[in-house]
Protein backbone atom coordinates (compact mmCIF):
# COMPACT_ATOMS: atom_id res chain seq x y z
CA UNK A 1 0.00 0.00 0.00
CA UNK A 2 1.09 3.62 -0.76
CA UNK A 3 0.26 6.75 0.87
CA UNK A 4 0.72 9.36 -2.06
CA UNK A 5 0.00 13.10 -0.44
CA UNK A 6 -3.35 13.04 -1.41
CA UNK A 7 -4.33 10.18 0.66
CA UNK A 8 -2.68 11.62 3.34
CA UNK A 9 -5.04 15.09 3.26
CA UNK A 10 -7.91 13.18 2.78
CA UNK A 11 -7.54 11.57 5.92
CA UNK A 12 -7.52 15.21 7.78
CA UNK A 13 -6.00 14.40 10.40
CA UNK A 14 -5.98 17.45 11.72
CA UNK A 15 -9.49 17.67 11.77
CA UNK A 16 -9.17 15.35 14.69
CA UNK A 17 -8.56 18.33 16.62
CA UNK A 18 -11.87 19.74 16.19
CA UNK A 19 -13.28 16.05 18.07
CA UNK A 20 -10.82 16.46 20.56
CA UNK A 21 -12.99 18.18 23.10
CA UNK A 22 -15.03 14.95 24.66
CA UNK A 23 -11.94 12.98 25.79
CA UNK A 24 -10.93 15.81 27.47
CA UNK A 25 -14.02 16.00 29.26
CA UNK A 26 -13.70 12.23 30.16
CA UNK A 27 -9.95 13.05 31.38
CA UNK A 28 -11.07 15.91 33.26
CA UNK A 29 -13.89 13.94 35.03
CA UNK A 30 -12.10 10.18 35.60
CA UNK A 31 -11.99 9.21 39.17
CA UNK A 32 -8.52 7.72 38.42
CA UNK A 33 -5.93 7.83 35.40
CA UNK A 34 -4.30 4.69 33.69
CA UNK A 35 -1.61 6.89 32.16
CA UNK A 36 -0.46 4.10 29.90
CA UNK A 37 -3.47 3.43 28.76
CA UNK A 38 -5.19 6.92 28.37
CA UNK A 39 -2.01 7.58 25.85
CA UNK A 40 -2.71 4.77 24.23
CA UNK A 41 -5.98 5.31 23.83
CA UNK A 42 -6.13 8.82 22.84
CA UNK A 43 -3.62 8.17 19.66
CA UNK A 44 -6.01 5.38 18.63
CA UNK A 45 -9.02 7.34 18.50
CA UNK A 46 -7.54 10.45 17.70
CA UNK A 47 -4.94 9.30 14.76
CA UNK A 48 -6.50 5.89 13.94
CA UNK A 49 -10.19 5.89 14.10
CA UNK A 50 -10.88 9.78 13.33
CA UNK A 51 -8.72 9.43 10.26
CA UNK A 52 -9.64 6.57 9.11
CA UNK A 53 -13.55 7.32 9.63
CA UNK A 54 -13.14 10.66 7.37
CA UNK A 55 -10.90 8.76 4.47
CA UNK A 56 -13.81 5.92 4.35
CA UNK A 57 -16.10 9.18 4.23
CA UNK A 58 -14.15 10.77 1.69
CA UNK A 59 -13.76 7.43 -0.22
CA UNK A 60 -17.49 7.07 -0.82
CA UNK A 61 -18.61 10.34 -1.78
CA UNK A 62 -15.50 11.39 -3.49
CA UNK A 63 -16.57 14.67 -2.70
CA UNK A 64 -15.78 18.14 -5.41
CA UNK A 65 -17.13 20.49 -2.90
CA UNK A 66 -15.35 21.71 0.32
CA UNK A 67 -15.56 19.12 3.41
CA UNK A 68 -14.39 19.08 6.82
CA UNK A 69 -10.81 20.46 7.08
CA UNK A 70 -10.92 20.84 3.35
CA UNK A 71 -11.41 23.57 1.69
CA UNK A 72 -10.60 21.76 -1.79
CA UNK A 73 -10.28 18.09 -1.44
CA UNK A 74 -8.49 15.90 -4.10
CA UNK A 75 -9.96 12.81 -5.37
CA UNK A 76 -9.65 9.55 -4.12
CA UNK A 77 -8.05 6.37 -5.21
CA UNK A 78 -8.12 3.18 -4.13
CA UNK A 79 -5.18 3.90 -2.05
CA UNK A 80 -7.45 5.73 0.49
CA UNK A 81 -9.71 2.67 1.14
CA UNK A 82 -6.55 0.29 1.79
CA UNK A 83 -5.21 2.72 3.90
CA UNK A 84 -8.36 3.41 5.67
CA UNK A 85 -8.70 -0.04 6.23
CA UNK A 86 -5.19 -0.48 7.40
CA UNK A 87 -6.09 2.17 10.23
CA UNK A 88 -8.82 0.54 11.42
CA UNK A 89 -6.85 -3.19 12.01
CA UNK A 90 -4.07 -1.11 13.27
CA UNK A 91 -7.14 0.32 15.91
CA UNK A 92 -8.60 -2.69 17.21
CA UNK A 93 -5.39 -5.00 17.60
CA UNK A 94 -3.49 -1.95 19.38
CA UNK A 95 -6.84 -1.48 21.38
CA UNK A 96 -7.02 -5.32 22.61
CA UNK A 97 -3.46 -5.54 23.33
CA UNK A 98 -2.33 -1.99 24.44
CA UNK A 99 -5.72 -1.07 26.77
CA UNK A 100 -8.25 -3.52 26.97
CA UNK A 101 -11.07 -5.64 25.63
CA UNK A 102 -14.05 -3.52 26.53
CA UNK A 103 -12.16 -0.79 24.75
CA UNK A 104 -11.19 -2.87 21.46
CA UNK A 105 -15.26 -3.83 21.80
CA UNK A 106 -16.10 -0.02 21.76
CA UNK A 107 -14.07 0.67 19.04
CA UNK A 108 -15.18 -2.13 17.36
CA UNK A 109 -18.74 -0.51 17.31
CA UNK A 110 -17.41 3.35 16.64
CA UNK A 111 -16.17 1.68 13.39
CA UNK A 112 -19.11 -0.45 12.19
CA UNK A 113 -21.56 2.67 12.72
CA UNK A 114 -18.98 5.12 11.10
CA UNK A 115 -18.63 2.57 8.24
CA UNK A 116 -22.62 2.09 8.04
CA UNK A 117 -23.21 6.26 8.18
CA UNK A 118 -21.51 5.96 4.81
CA UNK A 119 -21.55 3.02 3.01
CA UNK A 120 -23.32 3.15 -0.45
CA UNK A 121 -25.31 -0.37 1.22
CA UNK A 122 -26.40 0.94 4.22
CA UNK A 123 -25.80 5.04 3.45
CA UNK A 124 -27.11 6.34 7.31
CA UNK A 125 -26.45 9.64 6.06
CA UNK A 126 -29.11 10.48 3.69
CA UNK A 127 -32.04 9.59 6.19
CA UNK A 128 -31.77 13.04 7.85
CA UNK A 129 -33.00 11.64 11.27
CA UNK A 130 -31.24 8.06 11.63
CA UNK A 131 -27.81 9.72 10.55
CA UNK A 132 -28.39 12.43 13.38
CA UNK A 133 -28.70 10.37 15.64
CA UNK A 134 -26.18 7.89 14.73
CA UNK A 135 -23.70 10.79 14.86
CA UNK A 136 -25.40 12.66 17.78
CA UNK A 137 -25.26 9.32 20.09
CA UNK A 138 -21.42 7.65 18.88
CA UNK A 139 -19.72 10.95 18.47
CA UNK A 140 -21.27 11.99 22.01
CA UNK A 141 -22.34 9.64 24.90
CA UNK A 142 -20.35 6.83 22.85
CA UNK A 143 -17.31 8.48 22.41
CA UNK A 144 -17.40 9.52 26.15
CA UNK A 145 -17.77 6.25 27.39
CA UNK A 146 -15.31 4.70 25.11
CA UNK A 147 -12.89 7.32 26.51
CA UNK A 148 -12.85 7.04 30.29
CA UNK A 149 -12.75 3.65 29.72
CA UNK A 150 -9.12 4.29 28.22
CA UNK A 151 -8.63 6.87 30.26
CA UNK A 152 -9.71 5.14 33.84
CA UNK A 153 -9.20 1.25 32.33
CA UNK A 154 -12.40 0.53 33.77
CA UNK A 155 -15.75 1.21 33.04
CA UNK A 156 -18.20 4.36 33.54
CA UNK A 157 -20.85 3.73 35.88
CA UNK A 158 -23.78 3.89 34.29
CA UNK A 159 -25.63 5.28 37.29
CA UNK A 160 -28.45 8.49 37.23
CA UNK A 161 -26.25 11.23 37.56
CA UNK A 162 -23.21 9.58 34.86
CA UNK A 163 -26.25 9.32 32.28
CA UNK A 164 -27.19 12.48 33.08
CA UNK A 165 -23.29 13.60 31.90
CA UNK A 166 -23.44 11.17 29.05
CA UNK A 167 -27.28 12.67 27.97
CA UNK A 168 -25.01 16.21 28.26
CA UNK A 169 -22.36 14.62 25.84
CA UNK A 170 -24.91 14.14 23.51
CA UNK A 171 -26.76 17.07 23.00
CA UNK A 172 -23.46 19.32 22.90
CA UNK A 173 -22.54 17.41 19.43
CA UNK A 174 -26.52 17.77 18.85
CA UNK A 175 -25.93 21.02 18.95
CA UNK A 176 -23.05 20.91 16.49
CA UNK A 177 -23.30 18.84 14.02
CA UNK A 178 -26.49 20.98 12.43
CA UNK A 179 -23.96 23.51 12.06
CA UNK A 180 -21.19 21.65 9.68
CA UNK A 181 -24.15 20.69 7.43
CA UNK A 182 -25.42 24.26 6.54
CA UNK A 183 -23.13 25.05 4.05
CA UNK A 184 -23.56 21.12 2.21
CA UNK A 185 -27.23 21.64 1.16
CA UNK A 186 -27.19 22.02 -2.35
CA UNK A 187 -24.06 19.39 -3.13
CA UNK A 188 -25.77 17.31 -0.32
CA UNK A 189 -29.17 17.04 -2.41
CA UNK A 190 -27.10 16.44 -5.18
CA UNK A 191 -25.24 12.80 -3.71
CA UNK A 192 -29.06 12.07 -2.95
CA UNK A 193 -28.69 13.44 1.08
CA UNK A 194 -31.46 15.23 3.09
CA UNK A 195 -29.45 16.33 6.11
CA UNK A 196 -31.16 17.41 9.16
CA UNK A 197 -30.02 20.98 8.90
CA UNK A 198 -31.62 20.94 5.17
CA UNK A 199 -34.95 19.63 7.18
CA UNK A 200 -34.76 22.54 9.45
CA UNK A 201 -33.57 25.21 6.91
CA UNK A 202 -30.96 28.13 7.70
CA UNK A 203 -32.97 29.75 10.55
CA UNK A 204 -33.83 26.66 11.83
CA UNK A 205 -30.69 25.19 12.24
CA UNK A 206 -29.51 28.18 14.91
CA UNK A 207 -32.19 27.86 16.19
CA UNK A 208 -32.18 24.43 17.20
CA UNK A 209 -28.19 24.48 17.76
CA UNK A 210 -29.37 27.39 20.95
CA UNK A 211 -31.86 24.68 22.32
CA UNK A 212 -29.72 21.94 21.82
CA UNK A 213 -26.92 23.60 23.91
CA UNK A 214 -29.34 25.14 26.19
CA UNK A 215 -30.06 21.45 27.00
CA UNK A 216 -26.47 20.17 27.06
CA UNK A 217 -25.87 23.28 29.45
CA UNK A 218 -28.83 21.94 31.73
CA UNK A 219 -27.48 18.39 32.14
CA UNK A 220 -23.99 20.06 33.29
CA UNK A 221 -25.57 22.03 35.38
CA UNK A 222 -27.12 19.17 37.04
CA UNK A 223 -24.43 16.69 36.93
CA UNK A 224 -21.76 19.13 38.80
CA UNK A 225 -25.01 20.34 41.12
CA UNK A 226 -25.32 16.96 42.61
CA UNK A 227 -21.50 16.69 42.64
CA UNK A 228 -22.12 19.53 45.16
CA UNK A 229 -19.47 20.99 43.01
CA UNK A 230 -20.21 24.04 40.77
CA UNK A 231 -17.33 25.82 39.81
CA UNK A 232 -16.82 23.23 37.04
CA UNK A 233 -19.72 24.62 35.61
CA UNK A 234 -19.19 28.14 35.56
CA UNK A 235 -15.77 27.55 33.91
CA UNK A 236 -17.89 25.65 31.23
CA UNK A 237 -20.24 29.20 30.99
CA UNK A 238 -16.80 31.18 30.78
CA UNK A 239 -15.15 29.55 27.66
CA UNK A 240 -18.86 28.80 25.97
CA UNK A 241 -19.07 32.62 25.60
CA UNK A 242 -16.85 33.20 22.92
CA UNK A 243 -18.76 30.50 21.21
CA UNK A 244 -21.72 31.88 21.67
CA UNK A 245 -20.76 35.37 20.37
CA UNK A 246 -19.87 34.00 16.96
CA UNK A 247 -22.61 32.17 17.14
CA UNK A 248 -24.45 34.95 17.76
CA UNK A 249 -22.83 37.06 14.90
CA UNK A 250 -22.90 34.67 12.38
CA UNK A 251 -26.65 34.00 12.58
CA UNK A 252 -26.72 38.07 12.21
CA UNK A 253 -24.88 37.51 8.83
CA UNK A 254 -26.87 34.59 7.57
CA UNK A 255 -30.39 36.18 8.54
CA UNK A 256 -29.20 38.75 6.05
CA UNK A 257 -27.68 36.85 3.95
CA UNK A 258 -27.90 33.46 3.14
CA UNK A 259 -24.89 33.09 1.54
CA UNK A 260 -23.11 33.53 4.64
CA UNK A 261 -23.86 30.14 5.91
CA UNK A 262 -20.89 29.06 4.02
CA UNK A 263 -17.67 26.67 4.61
CA UNK A 264 -15.48 29.50 5.67
CA UNK A 265 -17.50 30.58 8.48
CA UNK A 266 -18.49 27.38 9.42
CA UNK A 267 -14.90 26.11 9.69
CA UNK A 268 -14.42 29.49 11.76
CA UNK A 269 -17.54 28.48 14.09
CA UNK A 270 -16.15 24.82 14.50
CA UNK A 271 -12.19 25.89 15.27
CA UNK A 272 -13.51 28.79 17.79
CA UNK A 273 -15.47 26.38 19.53
CA UNK A 274 -13.04 23.40 18.96
CA UNK A 275 -10.15 25.62 20.94
CA UNK A 276 -12.84 27.12 23.83
CA UNK A 277 -13.69 23.64 24.58
CA UNK A 278 -10.04 21.63 24.15
CA UNK A 279 -9.06 24.78 27.14
CA UNK A 280 -12.42 24.48 29.35
CA UNK A 281 -12.09 20.60 29.70
CA UNK A 282 -8.18 20.71 29.90
CA UNK A 283 -8.23 23.14 32.61
CA UNK A 284 -11.15 21.18 34.60
CA UNK A 285 -8.31 18.40 35.01
CA UNK A 286 -5.73 20.79 36.31
CA UNK A 287 -8.40 22.36 39.14
CA UNK A 288 -9.38 18.77 39.64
Amino acid sequence: MFVDTNTFKLLRIPFSFLLMPLFLFAFSQAESIHLRSALWSFSIIHLLVYPASNGYNSYIDRDETPIGGLEKPPLPTTNLFFATLFLDICALLLSFFCVNRLFALCVLLYIIASRAYSSKQIRLKKHPFAGFFTVVFFQGAFTFYMSYIGIAAYPLELNKLNIILLLGCSLQIAGAYPLTQIYQHQQDLKDGITTISYKLGYVGTFIFTAGMFVLCNLCYFLYFNSLNWLSPFYIIQLFFAPIVAYFAYWFFLVLKNKNEANFKNTMRMNIIAATSMNICFTSLFFIK
